[in-house]
């Protein structure tokens, strides 16, 4: 972390410029219906480098065709829609910061997903935390949150993997019911920065190959989605889209649903790279003999679950007996990460954190590299990161990593 600014950042700090952050956030997009944390994740330029760069190889040696066959195994044939590009538009690979052999801090992989995040959102937060942080003592810089190039730069890069080469209009944000989602203030933000509106899929209209979408009275064409379903969420709710996945369909993807599943927690077992974990699907654990001696330092997760529904961080021989032969190919044994308390509040305490590092790529020029564009944080101080496990707790919740330019 870059301790000058923490420190500059603590001493500054009181209730009245978090609340200054909050209104400038709440006037660009509403409410918020999760929590902010109190402060943004200052990265030191080398830490920034090497997740950035971890990032990258994690995902090109993904990209490898023969990874990539394997890897389609994962979707389900209900699923399995055509038209799949050669690479997602964007891919998230979330690092939990620890402290290293050496005392130095480093990200270890907990998750990763092609599917797209809170881009938008994010580019506000940063601008929220430069607009309340520049003009104090110690924090007088231009911040930014891009791993590389300018504001006016990086905007359009999420335009172009957004949007593509189509009018706004005929391109949506499509969720299951997007006003109740906790991540509605993405949505508005999507509007404000790209002029692309949100839809939920039932409301979405079928004719022959083309899909459509009402608006003052006009039926628009709908020619591209910015695609934000979750598919275990619409099967909890029993939600059907008023089309079938695999039919042919005169749209385009970001990104396309397939990458939903192929680049997933399914993806972990494939990789080998040392900020990841040792990762083996429980279906390749022939008997309990051939269990992990001490379970302890495991933890448990579905492969296809988003917001950690159904971890399960205190493994024993009695969990994994419990589940089916069925259910053993879609669940993980991942070995745990310590958590470093990387940030230190004013008062001592430590906070965890968690860097997701979000890529994409420009899906006008063909299969071009995914890369990094910008870190999307979220801090703990309970046993998990989420809601549910840091009930009353303050500096805890979704924020930003930020730098000087």
């Amino acid at each position: 972390m870059d301790r000058p600014y923490r420190t500059a950042f603590n001493a500054a700090f009181s209730d009245e410029l978090f609340a200054r952050y909050h209104r400038w956030l709440e006037t660009a997009v509403g409410p918020f219906p999760f929590r902010l944390a109190e402060t943004p994740l200052f990265v030191s330029h080398d830490l920034r480098d090497r997740l950035a760069r971890a990032a990258e190889e994690i995902v090109g040696s993904l990209a490898r065709p023969e990874t990539l066959a394997q890897l389609k195994k994962a979707i389900p044939a209900k699923y399995d829609a055509p038209g799949m590009d050669a690479l997602p538009d964007c891919v998230q690979v979330d690092f939990a910061l620890v402290e290293g052999e050496s005392g130095r801090i480093e990200g270890k992989v907990v998750e990763l997903q092609a599917f797209p995040s809170l881009y938008a959102l994010e580019t506000l937060e940063a601008e929220a935390w430069n607009h309340v942080l520049s003009p104090l003592p110690g924090l007088e810089r231009d911040w930014t949150c891009f791993v590389q190039g300018d504001w006016r730069e990086n905007i359009e890069r999420i335009r172009r993997m957004i949007v593509a080469d189509y009018p706004p209009e005929e391109v949506v944000l499509v969720d299951h019911e997007p006003e109740k989602q906790k991540t509605s203030p993405d949505f508005v933000a999507t509007k404000r920065l790209f002029d692309v509106n949100s839809i939920c899929v039932t409301k979405l209209i079928k004719e022959g190959r083309r899909l459509y979408r009402e608006s003052g009275g006009r039926k628009i064409p709908v020619r591209r989605l910015y695609n934000r379903l979750v598919f275990d969420e619409l099967a909890v709710k029993g939600v059907e889209p008023p089309f079938d996945w695999r039919e042919e369909l005169d749209i385009t993807w970001c990104s396309h649903p397939n990458w939903y599943w192929t680049w997933s927690k399914y993806a972990l077992p494939f990789l080998d790279h040392p900020a990841v974990p040792h990762t083996r699907f429980v279906s390749d654990v022939p008997d309990a003999t051939k269990l992990p001696h001490d379970l302890s330092r495991y933890v448990l997760k579905p492969l296809f679950s988003f917001a950690g529904a159904g971890v399960v961080i205190d493994v024993t021989p009695e969990v994994l007996a419990r589940l089916s032969e069925a259910e053993r190919s879609n669940f993980i044994l991942q070995e745990k990460v310590d958590y470093a308390p990387v940030i230190r509040m004013p008062d001592g305490n430590g906070v965890k954190a968690e860097v997701r590092v979000m890529l994409l790529r420009d899906s006008l020029e063909g299969p071009r590299p995914l890369t990094p564009l910008l870190f999307l944080v979220r801090t703990s101080r309970g046993k998990m990161l989420g809601v549910d496990f840091n009930k009353n707790l303050t500096w805890v919740g979704g924020t930003v990593g930020i730098w000087p330019r």
